[in-house]
């Protein structure tokens, strides 16, 4: 039979868990070849850019857009000169020496230094961003400080280990003192020796140090292996390692797994018949108990004390492959450490494997999962780009490793989608590749927002991960799993397999609870949901933006049920619960079944509005809309006895249009006495001047609130006004002035564009812009725009366009343009603006409508390079709007022909200042100020 593993090596250190500080369970670390990426930012920026303290801002603002708290920058420190050679004389001209062959741990001077260093530190950390480094310990390069210096800190022989070694190449070290040779077979690929000769020029001793090597393949040729059996070697490297800290509050240890000792033994000191990963290092064989006694402690629970104890707020990542990664966390104390199990296997879609590593983790230690690195790909990698694509399967695989608990590595260039993987020696990129925007705006969509919340998704304690329950058993390759934060919630779903999938989440795996005993828990408990008949839960899915409400009770009792498509996941965030006094959540969970809307809260809102919708409907159908088109006076009007008829039942509609609103204003209200239909036909023949009625021909904003039939009457009066504009030089005559024949001649240009928007807007303005007068205010033009907006009339309006055949992008410009004339009515009677010198009106005009967010959301106002742009269709609709409505609103005041006429020019002269100013302004806002 097989034996039994040897595991004795797990029980050197008791266990010792070091707990995290508050920031390190939120990082999300982006990592960047430096040399590469200031090459690529001064192809970017269009400028040099070689110093750290080069980087724009703008470059440090994009990455804490995206969500990213730490940078780390790989090559930073002063790199081997002989490292440089090596790979120039193998083939690369424009080679820089290997990231990982350190000659000093000084920040290199190509890159600005420690000043520079210095400047970008602090930039960053403005922007919540830490910045991270490498630490190489297992070796430095063959020319290095420590190799002249402090020869007897690597492993070395003082012979050759093998006679058939030559070193008659060239002398790779700068530094007099000493000679660095490398084995002459290197040079034509013949050989890979394990060795380098060092001479000491001043005394002619000749040492032979180990290159740095893990025994998985060739030895590290520009690298000198240190000693770890020397305890001087082990305390200036810890003493190194605090350094850094010192400066980079995140250190990633290269080949962390090389220096557990272990590794150390096997590697280079193998016990007696056991052979060697390294040749040669056979003849040093020792023993477990003396290896012990010349090192007595893991090297890493050294490092991890003393960080505790010196540099406290540091964060310690190491690469450690060979199945050591829960050793590193358990045994070790170090706070992250590699997952390469999670690229693989991801990739590989060896789901079963991926889902039972956590379900052991989480049997075994939970905490071990948040310590966990995970990556899509590292600097040894393939890009993510080739290893998963740019569909579906790379943003599932992505949505994972941003919400699963520990840290989340982003590669260099994998936001852009670049292919090029970028060697240690890289001074550039030898790729021309251009950032895929389209890639880069699904991320910002779908990814970023969960990197944004990591503080929901790092931690483990509320962490459960649930079997996705089908009629053939637990399907495998769906991941389901929430967490919780205090009353924050997430599930997440993905299936990573190109097939459909359709089943349950009931209960989590098992998990080792605080009481160190194994439970199970329901999707209701796990994520802490009442139980309680009457709580219902709300809940958005970020991919689709759409809201779903469940009973909480039925989640408890029958689970949550998904249907997934190939590599599809869904993201379930901002869980809110409700609890349903009078019935209306209940109602709308069975009418939508499961089915996702854009706003719960929004529907309930239309459930409540939809009397109101109702009567809106009632006097703003498509039906409507074109009856009342058709009485324009310069088509076909009706004749007198159809248009009395026409006008006595759209009256009654207004009336009840106006008088559920009221009710919405003022629920407690007493009905109006005068809504009986009679009495409101006998009113319009009075102001169809049957008989003499001065106080039901006045404008209902002369009174302090209106009644719901004042407002019915005057809007059907300003309805008959709208319609008869055509003609309104024949009405209001004022036959020698040039100026008004241009100004009705402006208006009837735009009453006769191509299409019908325009008179679709002004018969909404006139229907609706009097709802501020259903209430007490002194700002009936602001009321009535937040009544427009708060119960969705705009909405209803933009839908009933729609249903006229016009575009959804056309029929919101037009709600869009309703809502801000409405805003803005009676501007022509604006003391602010009438009052001031002729000259100064348009520019009190301009400044009053760019400062209004509705109005600047019409006009489409933007920011681009500095400038801020408008819409020059929009500012023409605006500008040709208020006119229209300035003119609608003099015609039906009570006032003589030749007031309405003079004020109709005075109205004009604004309008048309600001329409020259708006066609040399090039569109910008800047320009349009300068010039009015």
């Amino acid at each position: 039979p097989t034996p039994p593993p040897d595991l004795s090596w797990l029980e050197d250190e008791p266990e010792n868990y070091t707990p995290d500080t508050d920031w390190m369970p939120r990082v999300v670390l982006l990592a960047k070849n430096t040399y590469v990426w200031l090459w690529q930012l001064s192809r970017q920026y269009g400028r040099p850019i070689t110093r750290l303290d080069q980087i724009p801002d703008e470059e440090l603002d994009a990455l804490a857009d995206r969500g990213i708290t730490g940078l780390w920058l790989i090559g930073l420190w002063k790199r081997s000169r002989a490292s440089q050679r090596i790979k120039q004389m193998m083939g690369n001209p424009e080679a820089v020496a290997s990231a990982y062959a350190v000659d000093d741990y000084v920040i290199a001077d190509d890159f600005g230094g420690e000043a520079a260093l210095a400047d970008l530190r602090e930039r960053a950390w403005r922007r919540g961003i830490r910045l991270a480094s490498d630490m190489v310990p297992n070796h430095m390069a063959i020319d290095s400080r420590w190799v002249i210096e402090h020869p007897d800190r690597f492993l070395s022989l003082p012979h050759s280990p093998f006679p058939n070694y030559t070193f008659h190449g060239p002398d790779l070290c700068d530094d007099p003192r000493v000679g660095v040779f490398l084995e002459d077979h290197y040079y034509d690929h013949s050989d890979a020796a394990v060795v380098f000769k060092r001479v000491d020029y001043a005394t002619g001793e000749e040492r032979y140090i180990y290159h740095g090597n893990d025994g998985t393949s060739m030895p590290w040729n520009d690298t000198a292996q240190l000693d770890y059996l020397n305890p001087d070697t082990r305390e200036a490297v810890i003493q190194t390692i605090l350094h850094v800290a010192r400066q980079f509050p995140i250190i990633r240890f290269d080949a962390a797994m090389t220096l557990a000792k272990r590794h150390i033994q096997r590697l280079w000191w193998p016990e007696p018949g056991q052979g060697g990963a390294i040749p040669s290092r056979a003849a040093f064989a020792m023993t477990r108990e003396e290896f012990n006694r010349r090192m007595p402690k893991e090297f890493w629970r050294e490092v991890v004390d003393r960080i505790a104890a010196e540099a406290p707020d540091t964060l310690l990542l190491a690469e450690a492959f060979w199945l050591m990664e829960g050793y590193f966390v358990r045994t070790l104390g170090m706070h992250r450490v590699y997952n390469s199990a999670f690229m693989h296997m991801m990739r590989d879609e060896d789901n079963a494997k991926y889902r039972g590593q956590i379900k052991e983790t989480l049997t075994f230690d939970p905490e071990i999962l948040k310590r966990y690195v995970n990556f899509m790909t590292n600097p040894d990698e393939e890009p993510a780009a080739l290893q998963f694509g740019k569909g579906d399967k790379y943003f599932g695989v992505f949505t994972v490793m941003a919400t699963v608990p520990g840290l989340p590595m982003i590669g260099h260039g994998q936001f852009e989608g670049f292919e090029e993987k970028y060697g240690m020696e890289y001074h550039r990129a030898y790729w021309d590749e251009q950032p895929d925007l389209a890639l880069l705006q699904r991320h910002q969509r779908e990814i970023v927002p969960l990197l944004k919340r990591r503080y929901l998704f790092a931690d483990v304690a509320n962490f459960r991960l649930y079997d996705f329950e089908t009629d053939a058993g637990v399907n495998e390759d769906v991941l389901a799993y929430s967490n919780r934060v205090g009353e924050q919630r997430a599930l997440v779903l993905y299936h990573n397999k190109f097939a459909d999938a359709r089943g349950h989440l009931r209960i989590s795996v098992p998990f080792l609870g605080p009481d160190k005993t194994l439970r199970q828990e329901t999707l209701a408990q796990g994520l802490a949901l009442p139980d309680d008949p009457a709580a219902f839960v709300i809940f958005r899915e970020l991919i689709s933006g759409l809201e779903y409400i469940h009973s909480a009770a039925q989640l408890a009792r029958e689970g949550f049920y998904a249907d997934l498509h190939a590599y599809e996941r869904r993201v379930y965030l901002d869980w809110r619960i409700v609890f349903d006094s009078d019935g209306r959540y209940a109602q709308l969970a069975a009418e939508l079944h499961g089915r996702g809307v854009p706003s719960i809260d929004e529907l309930l809102r239309r459930q409540a509005l939809r009397p109101l919708h109702d009567a809106f409907r009632a006097i703003f159908s498509p039906d409507l809309l074109r009856q009342i088109l058709a009485q324009r006076s310069d088509q076909t009007p009706l004749a007198p006895a159809d248009e009395r008829a026409w006008d006595e039942a759209y009256l009654v509609r207004l009336t009840t249009f106006f008088d559920l609103a009221q009710r919405f204003v003022q629920p407690a209200a007493e009905p109006d006495d005068d809504l009986d239909e009679d009495i409101l036909l006998r009113r319009l023949e009075r102001i169809r001047g049957r008989e003499s009625d001065d106080q039901t021909t006045a404008r209902p904003h002369d009174r302090a609130t209106a009644r719901p039939h004042d407002l019915a009457l005057q809007t059907l009066v300003e309805l008959r006004a709208a319609l008869r504009l055509p003609h309104i030089a024949r009405h209001f005559p004022w036959p020698r002035s040039r100026k008004y024949r241009d100004a009705v001649a402006y208006l009837l240009d735009g009453l006769q564009a191509d299409d019908e928007g325009v008179w679709l807007a002004l018969i909404g303005y006139a229907l609706l812009h009097s709802l501020g007068e259903l209430t007490p205010t002194d700002e009936p033009a602001a009321q009535a725009r937040a009544f427009y907006r708060d119960w969705m009339l705009d909405q209803e309006l933009s839908a009933v366009l729609q249903d006229m055949g016009l575009s959804p992008h056309r029929a919101d410009q037009l709600a869009a343009l309703v809502g801000a004339l409405i805003g803005w009515q009676n501007w022509h009677l604006d003391s602010e603006i009438m009052a001031r010198p002729y000259s100064a009106r348009p520019r009190r005009l301009i400044e009053g409508l760019l400062g209004d967010e509705d109005v600047r959301r019409f006009l489409g106002v933007n920011l681009y390079q500095g400038v801020e742009w408008y819409n020059k269709e929009a500012m023409e609709a605006l500008l040709h709007g208020l006119f229209t409505i300035a003119a609608l609103e003099l015609v039906t005041a009570p006032a003589d022909d030749r007031q309405v006429a003079r004020t109709l020019v005075q109205c004009y002269d604004i309008i048309r200042i600001l329409t020259a100013a708006h066609n040399l302004s090039g569109y910008r806002v800047d320009k349009l100020l300068e010039l009015v």
